[in-house]
């Protein structure tokens, strides 16, 4: 009888109902890919940078012309690099090929799966969705985030979880559309990508890397919570 209260005094400081009628909780993870090249100045923001350079032009301290003109007496041995920025729209943005990480560079990127492995999918038909595990006997949640992730990209060396605790949460309800959907809660921890452009994803039948305007086209009914959930 100590021994069992002892576990339930555990799970209520976790946070988790002990009750054997209790809601199954969901540990979802998005998987983002941040910008890799600084994003496109607004019209507006570059107007006036260009109004604060004139400005400043005007009380500018003017130097002497042979200081000014030493970089134009270098020898030709000197050694010098001719920059060429490559270019921001990638092949893969010319198809439109969602599958890969070469795309939308100054963009962040969001990983999504398509497949039955989603908990409370309509007779196991195959959806879009976000990572996720049901939690089972995991130390932590942000454990079974981890195990999520780890079950679909194979190795986690390339990936940083930003922080413990999860970052947002969807009480899921049965519908009229619906009615045998469970009841749940999908909480959402955040995961980014580090030093690589390619991951073997599996244990699904399809999966992309989108945007979070692209996102909505995912998920329409839930467009309101992804809003809020994403800010950037």
């Amino acid at each position: 009888m100590q021994a069992s209260t002892s576990l339930a005094r555990s799970l209520k400081r976790r946070g988790f109902c002990t009750s054997a009628a209790s809601e199954k909780i969901v540990a979802a993870v998005l998987f983002e890919r941040l910008p890799v090249v600084i994003p496109k100045i607004d019209p507006i923001v570059y107007a006036f940078q260009e109004f604060s350079f004139q400005w400043t032009q005007q009380y500018r301290r003017k130097y002497p012309d042979e200081v000014l003109g030493r970089s134009d007496a270098r020898g030709k041995g000197d050694y010098q690099i001719d920059y060429v920025p490559a270019p921001r729209v990638t092949e893969a943005d010319k198809t439109n090929d969602r599958r890969s990480l070469q795309r939308a560079l100054d963009r962040r990127l969001y990983l999504l799966l398509y497949g039955t492995s989603a908990y409370g999918a309509p007779s196991n038909k195959p959806v879009w969705h976000f990572p996720e595990k049901v939690y089972e006997s995991e130390e932590t949640l942000r454990k079974c985030a981890e195990s999520a992730l780890q079950s679909v990209i194979g190795d986690l060396s390339h990936t940083y979880f930003v922080g413990n605790a999860p970052f947002a949460h969807l009480p899921i309800q049965a519908t009229e559309e619906n009615p045998v959907l469970p009841s749940f809660k999908r909480f959402f921890f955040k995961s980014q990508v580090i030093g690589t452009n390619k991951f073997n994803v599996g244990k699904c039948e399809d999966h992309v890397w989108v945007t979070k305007d692209e996102l909505m086209e995912y998920f329409p009914e839930q467009a309101t919570f992804l809003n809020q959930m994403i800010i950037s």
